[in-house]
């Protein structure tokens, strides 16, 4: 298996060196695209989500994390995807499987809240708006009312036709036997940066991303137990981690009785922060359910701000994100995010911007689905 993923990896990164020169960026999206098929659909997305997000605030985070399970990279044997296509957001068919019932998926949020937003708008408009551009739209309101900054978002993307829950399987995972040396650690970086690049998603980019994927929202013990207790086959917690942030995060997930849980945890889960609950956990909780919230200190002005400082304080709840601090060029973005909140504000919002138009799907490709959740084709 091992061996077989680094041949997969090595033709994947040969694959991206033969597409690095075409330009990942599609340019039939544009700004307003909706201006007069949906004059109403950006007042709709905002008005409707302000709505939610006054009598549930988890909203903002659970919507931020849904974008990016969407867009992220989508590793296949055969083929390289990058984009926002709301494949996530497709229910289970006795033809298709559903990426939702992926373990990296299963504890995303926030599909309902997407429902109501779609169907306000298929009030307004019916069958004009895509549910990708919702999501990348309705992930841009959510950055704003976390306190994160507004950017421009360009639409004209068409939904997936298709879910891929194979190929959600293959993203990388921070519960794989990850290295516990410097050397071992670099070379993951560097990999992963070589495949990132070829997507015009470079090493600043890829800081930027772990930003937006584990800073909020709520992430589950059994994600990050094992640098608290067994870190690397050893009997002491990871030494990259602070003793005190250790000792908080042992009081939330209680060892005695999450152990056996851990034990039985699938290895190839990808942590998914559900926002589900506003608290750290209690004792009435099984091990899978104790969670520590991703934005412990609070969020708003310090978007982006206080997740660097905690790195750099050795407070990172992730081990892969920890590791920002070990590389030197992913180090020294790491430092100037933690104290230039504008530089962060800025550069964040240049990725969302790029990473939501990468391959996205326009023109006669794809559809406009009327429900979320089903394919509107006839295929199925």
């Amino acid at each position: 298996m091992k061996y077989d993923r680094k041949i997969n990896l090595l033709l994947l990164i040969g694959y991206c060196l033969l597409t690095s020169l075409i330009s990942s960026g599609d340019s039939s999206l544009e700004y307003d695209y909706y201006r007069e098929s949906c004059p109403q659909s950006l007042h709709v997305i905002r008005s409707t989500l302000r709505r939610i997000y006054d009598q549930n605030s988890t909203v903002a985070p659970a919507i931020i994390r849904l974008v990016f399970h969407d867009c992220f990279v989508k590793v296949g044997r055969k083929l390289i995807e990058l984009g926002c296509d709301a494949s996530v957001l497709l229910d289970r068919t006795v033809f298709m499987g559903s990426e939702k019932d992926t373990l990296p998926n299963q504890s995303l949020k926030a599909f309902d809240h997407i429902d109501l937003i779609k169907s306000e708008l298929e009030n307004v408009c019916a069958g004009v708006v895509s549910c990708a551009d919702l999501l990348v739209v309705a992930a841009r309101e959510s950055v704003v009312l976390a306190g994160g900054p507004y950017y421009p978002v360009h639409t004209g993307r068409k939904d997936s036709d298709h879910s891929y829950p194979e190929i959600s399987y293959e993203l990388p995972s921070p519960l794989d036997d990850l290295p516990t040396t410097i050397a071992s650690s670099k070379l993951i970086i560097s990999l992963i940066d070589i495949v990132l690049q070829c997507l015009v998603i470079g090493i600043t980019e890829l800081v930027i991303l772990s930003f937006g994927a584990h800073s909020t929202g709520m992430i589950h013990c059994k994600f990050f137990e094992r640098r608290l207790y067994k870190f690397g086959g050893t009997d002491q917690p990871d030494p990259s981690i602070d003793p005190e942030f250790a000792e908080l995060l042992r009081s939330v997930c209680n060892n005695n009785q999450t152990q056996a849980h851990s034990s039985s945890a699938a290895p190839s889960a990808s942590p998914s922060a559900s926002p589900s609950s506003p608290t750290t956990g209690s004792s009435s909780k099984t091990g899978e359910e104790r969670s520590m919230k991703m934005d412990y200190e609070g969020i708003g002005s310090g978007f982006g701000i206080l997740y660097y400082r905690g790195l750099l304080q050795g407070k990172g709840i992730m081990f892969v994100d920890q590791q920002l601090t070990v590389g030197e060029e992913t180090a020294n973005w790491v430092r100037q995010y933690a104290s230039d909140v504008s530089m962060f504000h800025r550069d964040f919002a240049q990725v969302m911007m790029k990473l939501s138009s990468i391959q996205v799907l326009t023109g006669q490709s794809g559809e406009v689905r009327s429900n979320c959740r089903e394919v509107t084709s006839s295929l199925w």
